[in-house]
């Protein structure tokens, strides 16, 4: 698989180096809360949608400048659904300057025949489908400007295999292969990229690693270094595949 970094990622985007709207799918816990409380902190302005409202609206009140902020109850995984959010987001918010496809789940720890037929569809729902939710209804959005960034929440799982999580690997996969075929599809000037995060301490991680997943590092650290890469990518990177 291709790995690349833009040459600019060393550069800290401050909101007074010019301020952007950004969506953030999955947001209500882990790497999503974490992103956009890092982001928010630096003057950005995040728009973030979730399953849960009573996590979006603990996630807002803890932001600064709540009010600039727009949280929405969306369900990735329905077609209807994102395409309301669209349309809430571009009627409160305008069109984001970049979306962050982070919302995601895994499978409990299985060999592939002993994964229930529902659990193998929810992730494959959540982690390819919603992705492609969000492009089918944002992407039309931001080809009249030829403008936006759009970044795929991949993994390391998705440039290699592991035991009992077929499933997530096999979404993770997908994942890669929309975003470089996508990448074929846009103008000059945008960009979608698959992001690895690398190995953080969730909930997903514990669900696979169990107590061990403590000895790596936590969400708030990982969003410094993450929403500095994120805030710094062009057109120029266009269908990579990158490690935080």
């Amino acid at each position: 698989m291709v790995e690349a970094m833009s040459a600019s990622f060393g550069v800290v985007n401050r909101a007074g180096a010019g301020a952007k709207t950004v969506l953030i799918t999955g947001v209500s816990k882990g790497l999503g809360r974490a992103l956009a409380v890092e982001l928010a902190k630096r003057g950005h302005t995040v728009i973030g949608c979730s399953r849960s409202q009573d996590k979006l609206s603990s996630l807002q009140s803890e932001l600064s400048s709540p009010d600039s902020h727009l949280f929405v109850n969306a369900d990735m995984r329905l077609n209807n659904s994102v395409e309301e959010l669209a349309r809430v987001v571009v009627e409160k918010k305008g069109i984001p300057d970049i979306i962050v496809n982070n919302a995601g789940t895994i499978n409990r720890n299985n060999k592939i025949w002993e994964v229930p037929p529902e659990e193998f569809d929810n992730v494959i729902d959540t982690n390819v489908k919603g992705i492609a939710n969000v492009l089918r209804h944002f992407i039309p959005l931001m080809l009249p400007s030829k403008q936006g960034i759009i970044v795929n929440m991949s993994s390391g799982w998705g440039r290699s295999g592991a035991a009992l999580v077929g499933p997530y690997c096999a979404s993770k996969w997908a994942v890669e292969g929309l975003t470089r075929s996508v990448a074929k599809e846009l103008p000059d000037g945008m960009a979608i990229v698959a992001l690895n995060p690398g190995v953080i301490n969730t909930e997903m991680l514990a669900s696979c690693f169990g107590n061990s997943a403590a000895l790596y590092q936590a969400p708030d650290a990982w969003a410094l270094k993450a929403a500095t890469m994120i805030l710094n990518l062009t057109g120029a990177d266009n269908g990579a595949s990158l490690t935080v």
